[in-house]
């Protein structure tokens, strides 16, 4: 029998973790036992704000109710049937995310790298299939600094040295450019082989690095202009992070779906999502293109056991109910400018804060300090004994990314949290 871990303490679970558990992470030192909203409790019951957000997978809040009463429903009707026959879910599903996102087709997967992988093999199987591109010259390029998971495929176009090292050799062709360099970009595409861009909106990862309003949109134009796909990763940014659907949405006022400015709207070729795609409830992501693209898919090219199950599908088109009925990014939008301006008066005055950056509820903090120093880190454990729970990404950079259900009320608190803990380390 399984003992009740609320009959354990904080340390003594952090140790049974350690002792069995591979050490891929380094987890701040909590142990989260229950969430509701923008709230997580400890196994001692102590409550705090979550400002993570499971790197943006709970944008929905934790353990919503609609979205969990949909999991509940369905997974006491049945969970899976694998691709092997239809189920009831899926076609419904594919008809409800496409028009929700407005492309053609959709092919159902279950993890942001599992999404990520599927398009990476859609674009080359689009350019080598019919654009008639050889095998061994087809290129994707990427990103410096990106994070798009980390599979062997994925980590070999990766710089980040620590997810890297020790894996090789390497899968080959992939090109990597400056972010937010369109002259990067432009001569990478001279290239006659180049079959798309993989890129993140914002890159997350490697600190909420926003790039200049116009990159996206003219980024796409310079594939299109040599006819190379053009593949937004919004696994992290998108479903309302960033105060519009997506990312690449731009400024838009998203009344009820996004009203996409032609200044700063992009539409991706092919769109990859994930994370908040399930609200946190289940692993499901997606990949979305025309037919013209996804055509070239077809039996026995590509799938996934789990992919498209109706546990998964259905517990989508809760969470993304919830995202358009609670008008989500709209919240995300107007609490994000109002945090970025509380932390803009309190960085003109402190000396261990230079910068805030962001949009929407994706936001970061650089502090004072080197990458290689544990300041973020400490200032992070400070946060979690005051009461709210936030991780350093790249050393010396503090991403705060809480629930978009969160209430003004509940922001200003926040804030106030994370001023009074900056005036301990100033």
């Amino acid at each position: 029998m399984i003992e009740n871990p609320q009959l354990r303490s904080s340390k003594d679970l952090m140790d049974l973790e350690n002792k069995h558990g591979a050490h891929n992470y380094h987890p701040l030192p909590v142990v989260l036992d229950r969430g509701e909203g923008v709230y997580v409790w400890d196994v001692e019951g102590k409550r705090y704000y979550d400002f993570l957000s499971a790197y943006s997978a709970v944008n929905q809040g934790h353990c919503h109710p609609e979205i969990i009463n949909t999991l509940k429903e369905q997974a006491e009707k049945i969970t899976l049937t694998s691709r092997a026959f239809y189920n009831s879910k899926l076609g419904e599903y594919d008809k409800y995310i496409t028009e929700y996102f407005g492309f053609d087709k959709v092919l159902p997967m279950n993890t942001g790298a599992e999404a990520v992988e599927t398009a990476i093999k859609l674009c080359r199987k689009w350019a080598q299939e019919l654009k008639g591109y050889p095998e061994a010259k087809t290129k994707i390029i990427v990103a410096e600094n990106n994070f798009h998971g980390r599979t062997t495929t994925i980590i070999s176009f990766s710089n980040d040295q620590e997810a890297r090292s020790g894996f090789g050799p390497y899968t080959p062709g992939f090109e990597r450019i400056p972010y937010n360099d369109l002259k990067a970009l432009e001569k990478a595409l001279e290239d006659d082989h180049v079959a798309g861009f993989l890129v993140e909106p914002i890159q997350g990862e490697a600190g909420v690095v926003t790039p200049d309003v116009d990159y996206l949109r003219k980024a796409a134009e310079l594939c299109h202009a040599k006819g190379a796909l053009f593949m937004a990763d919004e696994i992290q940014t998108g479903i309302a992070r960033t105060g519009s659907l997506l990312a690449v949405c731009g400024n838009c006022t998203c009344e009820g779906h996004c009203e996409r400015q032609e200044a700063t709207y992009v539409r991706p070729d092919v769109l990859i999502l994930g994370k908040a795609l399930s609200g946190g409830a289940y692993p499901v992501s997606a990949v979305l293109a025309d037919d013209k693209i996804m055509k070239v898919i077809q039996p026995g090219t590509h799938g996934s056991t789990f992919g498209g199950n109706p546990l998964g599908v259905a517990v989508a088109m809760s969470a993304l109910d919830v995202v358009r009925n609670e008008k989500l990014a709209q919240n995300a939008r107007k609490l994000g400018e109002l945090f970025r301006a509380k932390m803009n008066e309190y960085i003109e005055g402190s000396k261990v804060v230079n910068l805030v950056r962001g949009r929407g509820l994706l936001n970061a903090i650089v502090i004072n300090d080197s990458p290689t120093s544990d300041t973020a880190w400490n200032i992070c454990l400070r946060l979690r004994d005051h009461g709210l729970l936030a991780k350093p990404t790249h050393g010396n950079i503090i991403r705060f990314a809480p629930p978009l259900i969160m209430t003004e009320e509940q922001l200003l608190d926040c804030v106030d949290i994370i001023t009074r803990t900056l005036q301990e380390f100033e």
